[in-house]
């Protein structure tokens, strides 16, 4: 059985104050169990705050991005080895607002990818169509071009060292939320198709559901076979909010 996953992405919020206080809030109130693994991303900057609260305890943390360069000349960019230097334990690839706001490509997500395994990292690496792709029904494909491509540059054995996180980008800050079926069922085809390349790696991937995630509808969600956590935006900048998630998953 695959242990549930369920991480926070912060994006781009909050104050050095409110960040110590959502972080010592989780870290009083979370009770461990070895059913769910629990994760928290911070703001870059915020990093050393979430290391200093965090170390010693059953919660990890990660990176929002990772630079596809070891090191360099490239200003504001972020190395795996950096992240590595806090303590970070994952860092999510190719999200969405990465994909459109900065226009990340599928083979760019792909040398990040590479990049974040060298050093051990795990990747959260984000899949997903957006609203007008759904209404024309090109869902699969869109997913399909992006698994390949991790595939086709990587290899299939860099998703048995990752983790996948189905972005429905049209739920996204939107108010709307996949139904668990509609969730299930993309979910499901992203294991197939990575089963068509390596079953032993179908079967033990974690699957998150990156849509909206909340309290009010975690638990039917988690409770579908191929949902493996949550990616959890909004809802993990409220600590009780966010451990009510956790515990949908017991």
């Amino acid at each position: 059985m695959r242990p549930k996953l369920i991480a926070g992405n912060w994006k781009m919020n909050g104050s050095l104050n409110s960040m110590r206080s959502l972080l010592s809030e989780i870290k009083t109130k979370f009770i461990y169990t070895p059913a769910i693994e629990v994760a928290v991303c911070p703001p870059a900057v915020f990093i050393p705050e979430a290391q200093s609260v965090l170390q010693g305890t059953n919660i990890a943390w990660g990176g929002q991005d990772i630079s596809e360069h070891d090191f360099g000349a490239y200003t504001g960019d972020i190395s795996g080895s950096m992240l590595v230097e806090f303590g970070c334990k994952y860092v999510i690839i190719g999200h969405s607002e990465r994909r459109f706001y900065h226009n990340e490509s599928d083979q760019l997500t792909a040398k990040k990818i590479a990049t974040a395994l060298k050093v051990k990292l795990i990747p959260i690496v984000c899949v997903g169509e957006t609203l007008e792709q759904r209404e024309h029904g090109i869902t699969e494909n869109i997913i399909s071009q992006q698994i390949d491509a991790i595939i086709q540059q990587n290899g299939v054995e860099s998703l048995g060292k990752s983790i996948i996180a189905y972005e429905p980008v049209w739920a996204i800050g939107t108010g709307r939320t996949a139904t668990p079926n509609q969730a299930q069922e993309i979910h499901a085809f992203i294991r197939n198709r990575i089963a068509k390349h390596s079953l032993e790696i179908a079967n033990s991937i974690k699957i998150l559901y990156g849509g909206s995630m909340k309290p009010t509808n975690a638990k039917e969600l988690l409770a579908k076979s191929d949902i493996d956590g949550g990616l959890i935006g909004g809802a993990s900048l409220d600590a009780q909010d966010f451990l009510a998630i956790c515990t949908a998953t017991v």
